[in-house]
Order: C-alpha cells, then structure tokens, then sequence
C-alpha cells in the first residue's frame, strides 16, 4: 500500500516538473525571440538614422550642385555638366528608400540585403506585403530569407563580372495565397543553370552559385510542412517559398 502511495506520489512530482520545465522552455524561448527582435529594432533605427543622415547631407550639397553644373554649361562644357550630372544621379541612387513591412526582423534582413544588391549595382524591384510569418522562430526565418537573397545577389553579381554587358536584376515578392504565406526572388539569368545543373548542388564548378544554401532552404521549408521550388522563367531563375499561414 505504501509503495503505490509513493509511486504514485513520484509521477505527480514529476508531473509537475515536467510541466515546470516545459513552461521554463517556453519561457526561455520567448525571451530569446523578444532578444532577437529588440536587436532588429535597434538595427532599424540605425538604419533608419543613416539613410535620414544622408538625405540631409544630399539636400545641403544640391545647391552646391546645381551651381557647379550651371556654371559648365556657362562656360559651353556641357561634357563636363553631363560627367558632374552623372555623378549626382550615381549618389542618389546609392540612398535608397527604406522599406517598412510592419516586421522588424522581415524589414532588416530585407533592407539590409537589398542595399548590399544595390552596392554591387544590382536593380531591385520589391513587392511586400505585411505578413507576420508567425509559425516560424525567427532564426528560420532569417535564415531561409537570407540564403534565397544571398543566392540572387551572388548569381547577379558573377554574371556582371563576366560579362560588363549584363544588366543584372532581381525582383523580391512576399504575398499571402491560398493559406501560405509566399516568398519569392527573381533574378536575371543569361543562361540556363537548371540544364546543366537539374538538382542545383554545389560544386567546385557551379557558375552561378545557386547551389549555395539551396539544401538549407529546403530544410527549413520542410521543417514547417512547407512547399519550395526552383524554376526557370522569362529570362530569370526563381525560387520560391511557400509557408503555411
């Protein structure tokens, strides 16, 4: 009698314990999201101060500027007014706009790889909706994000090294469709890369670099009973993450 009073004693404690722990985990885990997103918040005012910084700096220089263009075209050196003019322009779309999505770990891994994109002289066009992607930890998150834009930004960036021509260019879209909260990158391709490499690995001879982190973003997709898929359209390789809502 007394042994069945302590078993049964025994699994009320650890009972209880377990559901201490599991509350403690929960906790713990809360605590290293809201870490995570005071740190993005804190990036995003930096960011933010800087861009404001630098917009500042533009408008008290324009005058400037324009008085030093006017005064090439008096003089009849409208080579020279065309070379400053191309310079400003080169300035100004170095400052691009923030974007503001309503998330702040989406807003800094978003604005912090386009403006590395645009450092390398890369066109960006972005369509983003305000989705929360609220099922995943933010470390997926980021990381799924970050490879599938690293992805573009690199294959943009080596076929403008091998061919001065080329006018690389990436399109960015996340949209909510049909109960799954959509991510999309597009960037510009002068060739095939599914022809020669179907399965996308990586290898010492992989010329576009598509096959960096591919096995990563398919990982995390699957870890939320996602979908992912890679293709070829139009003129650009597009890869796409489709998260249940």
């Amino acid at each position: 009698m007394i042994g069945k009073k302590t078993d049964k004693k025994y699994e009320e404690l650890l009972e209880k314990y377990n559901k201490l722990f599991s509350d403690y985990s929960e906790l713990e885990f809360q605590l290293s999201e809201m870490k995570i997103n005071a740190d993005n918040i804190e990036k995003q005012d930096e960011e933010i101060r800087n861009l404001h910084e630098s917009m500042r700096s533009l408008k008290h220089d324009m005058k400037n500027h324009l008085m030093v263009t006017l005064s090439y075209l008096n003089d009849g050196d409208e080579e020279a007014a065309r070379t400053y003019i191309s310079q400003i322009v080169s300035k100004l779309n170095a400052i691009h706009s923030y974007i503001e999505t309503g998330n702040s770990l989406l807003n800094h891994v978003l604005n912090d790889k386009l403006s590395k994109a645009r450092s390398f002289g890369i066109d960006i066009k972005a369509e983003v909706e305000n989705l929360s992607f609220g099922k995943m930890e933010s470390m997926d998150f980021s990381a799924l994000f970050s490879n599938m834009l690293d992805n573009a930004i690199e294959a943009c960036q080596k076929e403008a090294e091998e061919d001065a021509s080329f006018a690389p260019e990436m399109i960015v879209k996340i949209y909510q469709n049909k109960g799954y909260d959509m991510i999309v990158v597009k960037n510009k391709i002068s060739k095939s890369v599914l022809s020669s490499n179907s399965e996308l690995t990586t290898t010492k001879d992989d010329d576009l670099n598509h096959g960096r982190g591919i096995p990563q973003i398919k990982s995390i997709v699957e870890k939320y009973e996602g979908l992912s898929d890679f293709y070829e359209e139009e003129g650009f390789f597009i890869a796409c993450a489709f998260i249940p809502s």
